[in-house]
């Protein structure tokens, strides 16, 4: 019974029927109702099947990590705490290793499982990853030749990022295949930027199968500037990736000037690579037809990680110092958060490793807000950072007055922040794309299961903190996709969270 409740779960996150999932499964959805009432006698190899169909790990054997968070909530944070390095940054340097020949290393790489399943692919296909420094750092040494067809396909289909590695690979062979990109549950994401940003480069996809089957013209090379139809992060990177070992000049326009992206841009001129614009939405891009260099770089700070810890303090009503906070991408948030009444100090600034990205030290106490005057609704960089927008929610739901956050880009995504409602928040979904927070919250415990999309599950899990008694959520792979150690980093700073497992 306690089976099929997680079946169940899982399931209705996914927002598919019973009918749906007995299609997967090639059974019926009687099978399947019996299996979720727990009058089925099911099979350990079933109910890894059910997992891979629901991408959600149903039962761990032989696995220590954890599945569920136990939170003893109320609690009030104090100290201080260090921002990890950036995840979409460091994903994105992985992709980019392929595109030299000599040895890379990447220092302070986040061990989350969106880098644990791209080093699995990299690994599959020939790629030498270790960690080294007592596993601080990451040191990659390419083959001479790519294994592609033993490609791990699982844990490809595990990562969105795994779109990037079209950038590259056409460097490496004319005909490549690689399969869907998955990840978070944020509705349809179509690939055709992609598409249209790597065709002049003579890469030409057809998506059949699950897979994405490329091949590459040498023959062609861009005659005039790309302009990016999207002004998407990963869109742009794989511009940039494939523009690195075009041997010539390649100009890009309406690109993001987000944090990984101009982190790619540092990396690729420690390759040898000029890029002009950096920080601008024209990138113009001298590349060279081979890269064999060794080289030794540090991505910055994450921060949207940032975000989470400063959106922590405010839901506890903590006072928490942040450091090494990657403040220019962080400024219209602060700004809008200034407008709602935080109390905050900010240090000095000063450089990460990178010697590029400036950080500040951020000191947040409790305080009284109030709603914003304007919609909360995520733009470009400069604008407020798109994956921000949910801890908005939270912070929202802790203010005084009404909050409207329109969250335009993904399609599910705002609908996943209706969760905070079983956790005492008054969030009023209006479509498909907004919801309407009232504040302030009398939060309490609950038990749920674990949004499927990495930012909302976050949220879910700073409000069970702030809820007085005992709140479970349960399958969290999705924050340890995003997030190295996060239960255990709130501990130390003064929150009572429990990894535990089920079975």
């Amino acid at each position: 019974m306690r089976i099929g409740r997680l079946i169940r779960d899982a399931r209705q996150h996914r927002g598919w029927t019973q009918l749906q999932l007995a299609d997967a499964l090639a059974t019926s959805q009687s099978a399947v109702n019996r299996i979720e009432r727990g009058n089925q006698n099911i099979s350990l190899e079933m109910i890894a099947r059910i997992g891979e169909a629901l991408d959600s790990e149903i039962v761990s054997l032989g696995y220590a990590g954890p599945m569920h968070l136990r939170v003893v909530g109320g609690r009030r944070l104090s100290g201080s705490i260090d921002v990890k390095t950036s995840k979409n940054a460091c994903v994105a340097l992985l992709c980019a290793s392929l595109l030299n020949s000599g040895r890379t290393i990447l220092r302070k790489v986040a061990r989350i499982e969106e880098v644990y399943r791209i080093l699995e692919v990299l690994a599959s296909i020939g790629v030498r990853a270790r960690w080294i420094n007592e596993g601080s750092d990451l040191e990659i040494v390419p083959p001479a030749r790519l294994e592609l067809e033993a490609m791990d396909t699982e844990a490809a289909r595990r990562t969105r990022s795994v779109i990037m590695f079209l950038g590259p690979l056409m460097h490496r062979t004319e005909q490549f295949q690689i399969p869907y990109a998955g990840g978070c549950d944020l509705g349809t994401r179509t690939v055709q930027p992609h598409m249209s940003a790597l065709r002049p480069f003579g890469l030409d996809i057809t998506a059949t199968g699950g897979f994405y089957h490329a091949r590459v013209d040498r023959a062609v090379s861009p005659s005039r500037p790309i302009v990016l139809t999207e002004r998407g992060d990963t869109v742009t990177e794989n511009a940039l990736l494939a523009a690195a070992r075009n041997d010539g000049v390649t100009v890009i326009r309406n690109a993001s000037s987000n944090y990984m992206v101009q982190d790619l841009c540092f990396f690729l001129e420690q390759l040898g690579v000029r890029v002009d614009g950096i920080g601008t939405t024209t990138l113009t891009v001298h590349g060279l037809a081979s890269i064999e260099r060794d080289v030794d770089y540090s991505p910055s700070e994450d921060p949207v990680e940032a975000m989470s810890l400063l959106a922590a303090a405010v839901v506890t009503s903590s006072e928490l110092t942040i450091c090494r906070v990657p403040v220019e991408f962080l400024e219209i948030e602060l700004a809008v958060l200034e407008e709602m009444g935080l109390d905050h100090d900010r240090g000095r600034e000063y450089a990460a490793a990178n010697g590029r990205t400036r950080l500040v030290d951020l000191t947040v106490r409790p305080s009284k807000l109030v709603s914003p005057i304007d919609k909360i609704h995520p733009m470009p960089f400069p604008g407020l950072n798109i994956d921000n927008v949910p801890f908005f929610a939270a912070i929202a739901a802790a203010a005084q007055g009404s909050t409207l956050i329109h969250d335009w880009v993904y399609d599910n995504r705002a609908i996943y922040l209706t969760e905070l409602t079983r956790l005492g928040a008054s969030v009023k979904l209006l479509d498909p794309h907004r919801v309407l927070v009232e504040g302030p919250t009398r939060w309490r415990s609950a038990e749920m299961m674990c949004p499927p999309a990495l930012r909302p599950a976050v949220v879910v899990l700073l409000a069970m903190m702030a809820a007085e008694g005992t709140s479970v959520l349960r399958n969290v792979y999705v924050i340890n996709r995003g997030y190295e150690d996060l239960a255990e980093r709130l501990n130390a700073l003064g929150a009572r969270i429990e990894t535990f497992r089920d079975i």
